[in-house]
């Protein structure tokens, strides 16, 4: 037989047909006159070279031949019909851009993602990581979670998680040097420092002894190490090279999965910590991610609603 056309407008036009049994109701749902319909359907027979259509009294019915290209025309018209469904709603889901630090995305956020996938799946996220929040972080991004102060942050966002921190090692090292019960035995042993500005906008090393009462000799800083983020503080405390400061929060599974442990005293800032800021133009989603944020932030229970808040940004 001749090759049949590739057209799925003669697909459709046959499985019409097919299903109601009828030229003119086919013609009728796809906007055609009956002679255009049936001009078709023998330009179609020609090709296959065999009759699809029986003419009955009223109306028409397939033949064998008709009933199998019937079924492979149908399967395929809803294949493709779903796939444009598909194609469709995937261009119009919304996608959310978060700007936050690589600590937060990568040891608070990251975990979180199937959560959050499960919760929302309309929604789609895209994670802009930076070391520091810039003051034109809207003009690129919906949403941000940034650390900062009261000060900075106080009056145009949530306050999702206030600093706590305390010293964290592995149990090797605690069992080697510790225990740190005392404040003055931290004094000791290497420190793991995370580079800072001066003054340091969140706890480091000097202002946590300073404020548990104690502090160091030169001498014992020699095999100190400093990085310049905190995945790599992390990293370091993990190879068990000294103590590092722990960000409750944040390192929380790492404590809970044995890999890390507590070395000392928690200290706290409440007037410091990770806020939640949402542009001024709040587009779809973005108020659904922030109140999402807000309840993980308060163990998956529901807290304040962006809704509750004025609106807010980070822009200094």
């Amino acid at each position: 037989m001749a090759d049949a056309p590739v057209d799925l407008g003669w697909m459709r036009l046959l499985v019409e047909i097919g299903r109601r049994g009828s030229l003119s109701a086919a013609a009728r749902a796809r906007g055609l006159s009956q002679p255009a319909v049936s001009y078709q359907m023998r330009q179609l027979e020609q090709s296959f070279g065999v009759p699809l259509l029986r003419r009955l009294h009223r109306g028409v019915a397939l033949t064998d031949e008709g009933r199998r290209v019937f079924d492979i025309a149908a399967r395929t018209v809803a294949e493709l019909d779903e796939l444009e469904r598909v194609i469709r709603a995937a261009g119009n889901r919304p996608v959310i851009r978060l700007c936050t630090d690589y600590a937060f995305s990568s040891l608070w956020l990251i975990p979180r993602m199937h959560a959050f996938r499960q919760s929302h799946p309309e929604l789609d996220l895209q994670i802009v990581a930076t070391q520091r929040l810039a003051p034109g972080w809207e003009e690129d991004s919906d949403i941000a979670v940034a650390f900062g102060s009261r000060g900075e942050f106080g009056q145009e966002g949530i306050l999702l998680m206030p600093e706590r921190v305390l010293p964290i090692c592995t149990p090797a090292f605690l069992a080697k040097h510790g225990p740190f019960d005392e404040p003055g035995a931290l004094a000791g042993v290497p420190l793991i420092h995370l580079d800072a500005a001066v003054p340091s906008p969140w706890f480091e090393w000097a202002s946590y002894l300073a404020e548990a009462g104690t502090g160091r000799k030169a001498d014992a800083m020699l095999g100190d190490m400093s990085f310049n983020t905190y995945a790599m503080v992390i990293q370091a405390a993990l190879a068990g090279q000294g103590l590092a400061l722990g960000w409750l929060g944040l390192v929380d599974q790492i404590i809970d999965s044995g890999m890390l442990c507590r070395a000392g005293a928690v200290l706290e800032r409440k007037e410091r910590g990770y806020w939640l800021l949402v542009s001024r133009a709040r587009r779809a989603g973005v108020e659904q991610l922030a109140d999402w944020l807000v309840a993980e932030a308060n163990g998956g229970a529901p807290g304040s609603s962006v809704r509750d808040s004025p609106t807010v940004a980070g822009g200094q």
